[in-house]
């Protein structure tokens, strides 16, 4: 979109009605000194209040600077100063107003991107045609090729009548589009245009290269065409790359304006689409919301892809594990605290830890002895941490202003724990929303797949969170289970313990917290399995897992809770191992609307296929 600075603000002007002076020139020559250059053109610039841009290079310069008739005259003598840049031709027109917010002078490589060796206008450059003499070819009806090296959004605000547009959004992709060029235009005369030359000046070169045997260019482009003879066989307008956005054939500013988002030039015709939003959409730019939902979520899927290749616990790091004292050991020692709370590991492996010094308070080492009050906090640090893969193959299903869904693959840790961290859905998700912080509105095992809810704030958060803990949360499960029940529906009341046991799974326990499963027979394999709907009214840790095993109908693929009542010595499985628990349903009060939403995800492959087994093969 064009802007238009007060010219208030330009030194020495006083009212928006005086003229500014808009100057364009390049010239390629071989430059030195070029630091010192910058830092005297940039004084200069400063002190006459002028905007714009230079570019200088080893090839060159190129400059687009706008101010007062002063201070662009004192720019000029200073040019016009430089034995290294005698006969720097002017291009000037006037606007009553800045077209530009800043003045930057810059060193580049190229003062017009090309990036192909071999091409050095400096020594070596196509033939000029002057525009009186491309008019009068025009009038007489030359056998010519007009060929327009610009890029396409400036050719859809004007161009020569009949002109070839080469078709590139950028002038580094010229190269390729003039190889594509037919073969009948190298024996015959192409006159190249752009807006002021200098894009020609290499291009050229090019076409000579590629064969074509009468390459010309259009001297000082559409700019000094229109400045010596007007628009004659011109249709449109001129796209400049400033505020003013498009002059014409009086190199006067026009009512074209550019989008803001996409940068298109935008007729009077566009400024009046619905679709001209300014300064968010124009009709060249416009989505739809599902539109703009599917490439949201596809610049989604891409950062997941990019943040977990390779998964980010792969790469050894140095993990610092929080450890908290519940009031429960208060007055007891740190080995005793770590024996009880992670019995799995063992005493002996503690032991080890804590003699290597890498359980800290405030970074330093606490001995096996040391008693320990009711909330403190210390550190179990963890160095070269490497840890175990992972499924990465998350899918977003749904976004908003207050929360995201998500379809959760196996194995896929929900949290941190244990031996995840990084390779965790929260980890990957907050790197993917940074600088947001997901927040969890609930959790599933591991190996456990499906759709899962994440706040997208603290507020969001206190408003969802509850509705879990007062169990107005509706949540479907498929699981596929070995054997098959006799009722078409049955029901598990049984506890389920609250603490861990020495395989680091909960167990029945009918002292344990209540616990309550619904199950439905959906389908009945030929193999002996069962398609089961769950329908848990409580959320204990593995509760599902843990009703169905009870019930000796252990869910196919656990790696913990098995067949024939045994225990596994694996919570977590590898990938490409499944174990067939699905959350497929949930449903609950937005936390903003306020109306029941519900979210779905789609069925996993052992829902359909008969002959389907754990390891993912038919």
């Amino acid at each position: 979109m064009s802007l238009s600075p007060d010219s208030s603000t330009i030194p020495g002007s006083e009212h928006d009605s005086v003229k500014i002076v808009n100057l364009a020139a390049y010239k390629f020559v071989a430059l030195d000194q070029l630091e010192e250059r910058r830092e005297e053109l940039r004084e200069l610039c400063r002190r006459q209040g002028l905007r714009g841009t230079i570019l200088l290079a080893p090839e060159g310069i190129n400059l687009f600077v706008a101010g007062s008739e002063e201070a662009t005259e004192a720019l000029l003598n200073r040019l016009s100063n430089d034995p290294q840049l005698p006969d720097l031709e002017i291009k000037r027109s006037y606007s009553d107003h800045q077209p530009f917010r800043r003045m930057l002078v810059k060193i580049k490589q190229e003062i017009i991107a090309f990036g192909v060796e071999g091409i050095d206008p400096v020594h070596e450059t196509s033939r000029r045609i002057d525009p009186h003499q491309l008019r009068d070819w025009l009038a007489e009806g030359q056998d010519v090729t007009l060929l327009d090296v610009r890029n396409n959004y400036e050719v859809r605000v004007g161009t020569f009548e009949n002109a070839v547009p080469i078709d590139i959004d950028h002038f580094r992709d010229f190269p390729d589009a003039a190889r594509k060029l037919p073969d009948e235009l190298r024996h015959r005369p192409v006159v190249m245009f752009c807006t002021g030359g200098i894009r020609c000046e290499k291009a050229g070169p090019l076409l000579e290269q590629l064969g074509f045997e009468q390459v010309y260019q259009l001297h000082g482009g559409i700019l000094k065409y229109f400045e010596d003879v007007g628009g004659d066989f011109y249709n449109g307008e001129c796209f400049v790359f400033d505020q003013r956005v498009a002059l014409d054939p009086a190199l006067k500013e026009t009512e074209t304006r550019q989008c803001y988002a996409c940068l298109t030039p935008l007729t009077v015709e566009d400024q009046t689409s619905p679709h001209y939003d300014p300064p968010h959409a124009c009709p060249h730019c416009y989505q739809t919301p599902e539109q703009r939902d599917q490439k949201k979520m596809a610049a989604r899927h891409a950062a997941i892809q990019r943040i977990t290749t390779p998964l980010p616990g792969s790469t050894p790091y140095d993990n610092v594990r929080p450890l908290n004292i519940p009031q429960r050991f208060d007055g007891r020692t740190m080995i005793e605290f770590l024996d009880e709370v992670l019995p799995q590991q063992g005493h002996e492996f503690w032991t080890r830890v804590i003699d290597l010094g890498r359980i800290r308070q405030n970074g330093q080492p606490v001995p096996a002895d040391r008693i320990v009050r009711a909330g403190e906090q210390f550190a179990h640090l963890e160095p070269a941490t490497v840890e175990p893969d992972v499924s990465a193959a998350i899918r977003i299903l749904h976004e908003d202003d207050a929360i995201v869904v998500v379809n959760k693959p196996a194995p896929l840790p929900s949290h941190p724990s244990g031996r995840f961290h990084r390779n965790t859905l929260s980890w990957i998700l907050n790197d993917v929303y940074r600088p947001a912080t997901l927040r969890p509105a609930h959790r599933l095992d591991a190996n456990t797949t499906g759709v899962m809810i994440f706040s997208r704030s603290r507020q969001v958060s206190s408003r969802l969170h509850p509705q879990f803990e007062s169990g107005s949360v509706r949540k479907t499960y498929l699981v596929r289970v070995l054997g098959q029940p006799t009722e078409a529906s049955f029901r598990s009341d049984m506890p389920i313990s609250k603490q861990k046991s020495e395989h680091g799974g909960r167990l029945p326990d009918p002292d344990g917290q209540p616990a309550a499963t619904e199950f439905d027979v959906l389908r009945l394999f030929e193999d002996g399995t069962t398609l089961l709907r769950a329908t848990p009214a409580t959320g204990r840790t593995n509760q599902i897992r843990i009703h169905l095993w009870d019930l000796g109908l252990p869910v196919l693929g656990d790696p913990l809770y098995r067949a024939g009542g045994q225990l596994g010595s694996e919570q977590t499985l590898r990938p490409g191992e499944v174990m067939c628990l699905h959350a497929r349903t949930i449903e609950f009060e937005h936390p903003v609307s306020g109306e029941r939403a519900t979210f779905e995800s789609p069925d996993p492959e052992w829902v359909v296929h008969e002959d389907w087994s754990p390891t993912g093969t038919f």
